[in-house]
């Protein structure tokens, strides 16, 4: 079955649940990198790997949280999909705070 084309509206929406969700810690970053780089722009691992300069192997580490990556690769992997890595408070409540008043002024 081929999978449906999302709308930019649909992936911009899909790209912002699965942030938020990263954020609160419901969902790792491997399932975030996993779904994005299918559902958004349906590759293979192999087609990303190859996209993002790096082993077939290591993007399924990474997808399967196995890995222990640097800063550098994760924002190598997820610059394809308009994604870097950034500093959060450890705080859950902090974050979930942060989270309201950026939602809420957005």
């Amino acid at each position: 079955m081929k999978r449906k084309e999302l709308s930019s509206i649909e992936r911009e929406a899909l790209l912002a649940t699965l942030v938020t969700q990263l954020v609160r810690e419901e969902i790792s970053s491997g399932q975030v990198l996993r779904q994005l780089r299918r559902d958004v722009l349906g590759m293979s691992q192999t087609q990303y790997a190859d996209l993002v300069g790096i082993s077939r192997r290591t993007l399924s580490d990474l997808e399967a949280d196995k890995a222990s990556p640097t800063v550098a690769l994760l924002n190598q992997v997820f610059r394809p999909l308009g994604l870097q890595v950034g500093l959060l408070p450890r705080n859950r409540e902090l974050r979930e705070r942060l989270l309201s008043v950026e939602s809420s002024t957005g």
